[in-house]
């Protein structure tokens, strides 16, 4: 099948091409810039130019292919209503190419923002008033009546692995190294899960195969990582002490990540694994970070 990807020269994205060549299917990259272009083209895939703010480009693209991967997307939370308004239309460029078809568009989405306290399964609703995202993923969802397999696949907040990840973990790693300490919020007890990135780009190529229009997917390999462990893990590797943060000094000491650092947000991926055959085989968490992964620099 020919599959474009956007944010194909990304942290997941360049897994999940590899993935999915390697699975026989032909991947068309997208790519913004001679870099990208490069990256993708050394991937083994092939590059066509655009951006997700150009939406003729994005049609253009679609049209290639027989099925499409979103994966970029605009991170930046000073931003967010404008990043999901881009998202939105992207996805109703593919979602126009692809009626019809029965051609599989699977998007990115996330974790966070499903009901704390608990362990959250694939069935469960994200909270209201959470990341514009949420909204995005429910509409792709809905995108099944109009002859498309859509799917969503729930990313861990920390897609974790070796070089080049510039999210949660790194963050925390950098904060470690300036302030001299590893820290947690309160008992730490709170939970965070987590995947590599190796094994997200296997789950993405086994959704484009097996997943059925409408779904839901977890990409967590490990339900959950208490928060005291990722800083004692930061701390060894750093060499620098281990302490606890008070909550209301997390926003102080962490800045932009400490309201999400405090949450307890365990994630199950037992229905994505038995319904894709998904088995993470990659490096934990805490063993990237005792790798050297996330030096803090």
């Amino acid at each position: 099948m020919r599959i474009l990807v956007t944010g194909a020269s990304g942290w997941i994205g360049s897994a999940s091409v590899t993935e999915l060549i390697g699975a026989g299917h032909q991947v068309l990259g997208m790519a913004r810039s001679d870099e990208a272009a490069a990256k993708i083209e050394a991937l083994g895939a092939q590059v066509v130019r655009g951006s997700l703010d150009d939406i003729a480009s994005l049609r253009d693209a679609a049209a290639q292919a027989e099925g499409v991967v979103h994966l970029g997307y605009n991170h930046d939370f000073s931003q967010m209503a404008a990043a999901a308004q881009t998202d939105r239309a992207a996805i109703d460029a593919f979602a126009d190419v692809l009626q019809g078809t029965g051609g599989p568009l699977l998007i990115a989405s996330g974790a966070l923002g499903l009901p704390p306290g608990r362990v959250g399964t694939e069935r469960d609703l994200p909270q209201p008033g959470g990341h514009p995202r949420m909204e995005t993923a429910a509409y792709t969802l809905g995108l099944a009546e109009r002859g498309i397999r859509s799917m969503v696949v729930r990313f861990a907040p920390t897609v974790h692995g070796a070089g080049g990840d510039h999210g949660f973990m790194a963050a925390l790693a950098r904060i470690a190294r300036e302030k001299g300490i590893a820290a947690y919020i309160g008992e730490g007890l709170n939970r965070w899960p987590a995947v590599n990135r190796l094994d997200a780009g296997k789950l993405v190529a086994l959704a484009i195969d097996k997943a059925p229009a409408g779904a839901v997917l977890h990409a967590t390999a490990e339900e959950g990582v208490a928060t005291r462990d990722i800083a004692a893990a930061l701390g060894r590797y750093l060499n620098v002490p281990v302490e606890s943060v008070p909550a209301d000094r997390a926003q102080a000491h962490f800045d932009w990540l400490g309201m999400f650092f405090g949450a307890d947000m365990a994630v199950s991926s037992e229905y994505t694994r038995e319904l894709l055959g998904w088995h993470p085989a990659h490096a934990t968490l805490l063993e990237d970070i005792a790798a050297g992964h996330y030096p803090g620099e």
